[in-house]
């Protein structure tokens, strides 16, 4: 969601060519080496990870063939890609996917124990289905509250509030005194900030051993009426990120106060210092109901395809990019933060701006484990679209919610039902 920064001097990004055709045909025009491993991943981390390659080369003889996959077109790429039997080796996959993939057999079980020690805590559970580990965390990414320090004080703040009343009434605040301009960057198409309220809300969205919706609930019913309240006044764009060309230019010219986004827009944001010097912006957690809880967070993890042909190559490569040195280093280049615990002990993460995304990553948002998570939450997303923009009530939009979870649920309620699966 991001803007992905232009490559390093002598990197260039690799285009992603459509249908399993396309892949072999790619393979045979760039003359890739027979002996080289192939690894895909989104945006920055499939922009920056040749950074990275060079040293398990030096120590292994391996070459690594890296693409980078446009987080836009990664989902389909990679069932594409899986159709025709054409996965890399190794692959990044958000930690929301992880189910539908192992469902579908695309990816293999992590083999030894050890290649998930020393993690975070919250961040393994995504990672498993039916009971098995099939992923290795490799960055978390929670979504903080980028603040302009400059436009709060202005109003009396030193800090938002943390409380959705406060952070509300500070809003109204700031709204009155530039009533041309907005106070959130919270684009419809951007999921942070509604899942967070739901997870803050304490909503359980899955009913009946995750068989069925839960969004005609008090919890959720409570966090939509207060995510809708602030596009009804005024005090986020009803628009999505399309609408937005540059959203750092925006903050930067004071056109939003409250940017809530993940630890990859520092990177963006130290970038463009010269539109916005590092003194005007400070982080914080999001707002809940009475204080902090968990948020929303869009975690990388690594994945060996089943179909690999170099299983142990591939788990090698896997180990080599989530070492806490790897995860450090890719902190220096792009931001994300790492999995592992032992690398939280650098004095490279003691900056007080990172203090509260080591907060947060600590209550991560629950993710229903089923695999059919992924079109669930793109059904939300479209649904909480048309409730802001007054073409459907709060109870209504619930409703559709509900309906349209329940039919994607359809084929899990059946094989629950006939005790084919817990």
């Amino acid at each position: 969601m991001n803007a992905t920064p232009a490559p390093p001097s002598g990197l260039t990004r690799r285009t992603v060519l459509a249908g399993p055709g396309a892949f072999a045909v790619a393979a045979c025009a760039r003359g890739r080496d027979p002996r080289g491993l192939r690894f895909w991943a989104m945006s920055y981390e499939g922009d920056y990870s040749p950074h990275l390659m060079p040293a398990f080369t030096r120590a292994t003889g391996i070459p690594v063939d890296v693409q980078s996959v446009p987080w836009t077109a990664a989902h389909e790429k990679l069932l594409t890609a899986q159709a025709g039997g054409a996965l890399p080796d190794v692959l990044m996959l958000p930690a929301g996917w992880i189910g539908e993939f192992a469902m579908i057999g695309a990816i293999a079980p992590v083999p030894a124990p050890a290649l998930v020690d020393d993690m975070v805590p919250g961040v393994l559970p995504p990672t498993r289905y039916e009971g098995r580990g099939y992923a290795v965390p490799w960055s978390v990414a929670p979504q903080v509250q980028y603040f302009r320090r400059d436009l709060l004080a202005a109003a009396g703040f030193a800090t938002p509030p943390l409380d959705w009343n406060g952070w509300r009434n500070m809003a109204r605040l700031l709204k009155r005194r530039r009533p041309d301009d907005f106070v959130f960057l919270m684009l419809l198409n951007w999921p942070g900030a509604l899942f967070t309220m739901l997870a803050q809300c304490g909503a359980a969205l899955l009913r009946d051993d995750d068989t069925r919706g839960n969004f005609r609930s008090d919890a959720v019913r409570a966090a939509f009426a207060f995510y809708a309240s602030l596009f009804v006044e005024g005090l986020a764009p009803r628009a999505l990120s399309t609408e937005v060309q540059d959203p750092f230019a925006a903050f930067a010219q004071g056109f939003y106060a409250i940017w809530p986004s993940g630890p990859t827009t520092l990177l963006d944001l130290h970038r463009r210092r010269a539109e916005i010097a590092p003194d005007r912006w400070g982080t914080a957690r999001l707002a809940g109901p009475a204080g902090p809880g968990p948020g929303f967070s869009v975690d990388a993890t690594l994945c060996v395809s089943a179909a690999t042909a170099r299983p142990a190559d591939a788990w090698a490569l896997v180990r080599h990019l989530t070492s806490a040195e790897n995860e450090l280093r890719f902190q220096r280049l792009i931001g994300t933060l790492p999995a592992r615990q032992s690398a939280w002990r650098s004095p490279q993460l003691a900056s007080p701006i990172l203090a509260p995304f080591a907060a947060q990553m600590r209550e991560p948002a629950p993710i229903p484990a089923v695999p059919e998570w992924e079109r669930i939450q793109i059904e939300v997303q479209l649904i909480a679209e048309r409730i802001v923009r007054g073409l459907l009530t709060i109870d209504a939009g619930l409703a559709a919610i509900d309906t349209r979870v329940d039919r994607i649920l359809a084929k899990r309620r059946a094989l629950v039902d006939a005790g084919r699966i817990a």
